[in-house]
């Protein structure tokens, strides 16, 4: 396991059973960039794969 992969492996065994909208995680996400200004790219990046499926494909 990569260390960057320790924060993935912690949601899934805490929270890995419950399940969630979409709405609910983009304003968790939207909370994390407000109290996290440096992680805004990161964060617009992940969040743009998400609602694209998974692929960077523009046209999709």
């Amino acid at each position: 396991m990569y260390f960057t992969d320790r924060g993935i492996e912690e949601l899934a065994g805490r929270r890995g059973e419950e399940e969630v909208s979409l709405a609910w995680l983009a304003d968790q996400l939207q909370a994390f960039v407000d109290a996290n200004p440096e992680f805004e790219v990161p964060v617009e990046r992940l969040a743009t794969w998400l609602a694209r499926g998974g692929t960077d494909d523009v046209d999709e």
